[in-house]
């Protein structure tokens, strides 16, 4: 019997569990619809950039690179809910001289090739290396696609499933300790929490601790066309509107995080064009609440009563969501800002721009006493051109 142990699924249990009795321990819901609540470790972590060229490969996995692929390829051909996104990669340092030289199927190209990929660039530079090969995936979603093959193919799927423990007799491994009990094993599989796991065992894994931290931003559609690692940041669309930005490591407490994420967001904002609609989602983050900025009953008084069903809930889903703290949302409630704006000063010509692009997007009614206190705000803030895509 195997035993696969693991926060990130991959093919291995796909393919195992064809030729013998598999199960899989994994600690996320199965539910397809809480992808992005329920998906943990380094799955969640994960940037999911698929290259057969470049970068850093340690150990071993250099001589696997020329597979890597070639097995997504295969892979996307068994699972049919996974898709890989074909959209090549641009990569650039500081200074020409720290560029590394094009490997096989890579390509230096100029400014004028670097804007045709990325036109939403402000300042595009001087050189780029571009490999038209290289994907992205989406890694929760192939993560759910391959424990469900898994499971389609005859192995146990134990969901909401940590492993504390492994057993040990004789001075051989034969069990694996869970939340939900002993699982006996003849092979085990650890692709997540090898370290401590393995710690009883006394044996030396030379395995280095990569530590990754990833933010989620909502974006117009196709703002960043392929997979750009320029100085200082990565960033990719991994579904159509939303984005993962990779964020600097940082120690400490969660305010530091969070510190860093948006540190990270602005340099994105900086970096792009028509960037303005984007919005940076906080994960995770307790005392946070998902914030409309324009309430649903604000709206309804405003104009959606008369929409249909359809464009009410594709407002209620709609990008204009965004992480607040719990109690500034609770004091907002129904609130428009003739009656409420946020406690910050600093935080009001923000508020007052986001709540007229929602309204001009949905082409939602401004009453006087509202459209007399955004006045009265926007005489003190930066005026800059905002453009609106309309949503109706």
């Amino acid at each position: 019997m195997w035993f696969v142990s693991t926060s990130h699924a991959r093919s291995l249990t796909t393919r195992t569990s064809r030729t013998g009795q598999v199960t899989l321990a994994h600690q996320w819901s199965p539910s397809p619809d809480e992808l992005s609540n329920r998906v943990t470790g380094v799955t969640k972590d994960s940037f999911a950039w698929i290259r057969g060229a470049g970068g850093h490969w340690p150990g071993g996995a250099q001589d696997l690179r020329e597979y890597a692929m070639a097995d997504y390829r295969r892979l996307e051909n068994e699972l049919p809910h996974l898709t890989l996104r074909r959209t090549g990669s641009l990569t650039w340092a500081d200074t020409p001289a720290q560029d590394t030289r094009p490997g096989p199927s890579q390509f230096r190209i100029g400014r004028s090739d670097i804007a045709a990929l990325e036109p939403n660039l402000r300042h595009p530079p001087d050189q780029a290396i571009h490999t038209p090969s290289d994907a992205g995936v989406d890694p929760t979603a192939m993560t759910h696609a391959l424990a469900a093959a898994a499971g389609a193919h005859g192995a146990t799927v134990l969901h909401n499933t940590a492993v504390t423990s492994l057993q040990v007799a004789g001075g051989h491994v034969d069990g694996v300790l869970t939340s939900t009990g002993l699982h006996a094993a003849t092979t085990i599989v650890l692709t997540a929490g090898v370290p401590k796991l393995c710690e009883p065992l006394s044996a030396d894994l030379a395995i280095a601790a990569s530590p990754a931290t990833l933010a989620r931003v909502t974006a117009p559609p196709g703002l960043v066309k392929t997979i750009m690692a320029g100085p200082g940041f990565e960033v990719r669309e991994v579904r159509d509107g939303d984005l993962l930005l990779v964020v600097p490591h940082v120690e400490g407490t969660a305010a530091a995080r969070e510190q860093a994420a948006q540190d990270a967001f602005q340099h994105l904002q900086a970096t792009f064009q028509e960037s303005d609609q984007c919005r940076l989602l906080i994960d995770g983050a307790s005392g946070l609440d998902v914030d409309h900025r324009v309430p649903l009953a604000e709206a309804w008084d405003s104009g959606a009563s008369n929409w249909t069903a359809a464009e009410r809930q594709a407002y209620a889903n709609d990008r204009a969501l965004i992480a607040v703290s719990a109690k500034s949302n609770r004091s907002k409630a129904d609130q428009d800002p003739a009656t409420w704006m946020p406690p910050a000063e600093s935080d009001h010509c923000d508020y007052a721009r986001d709540w007229i692009v929602v309204k001009v997007r949905w082409q939602l009614a401004i009453d006087p006493a509202e459209q007399t206190a955004l006045s009265e705000d926007l005489t003190h803030c930066p005026n800059a051109p905002v453009k609106v895509t309309l949503a109706r």
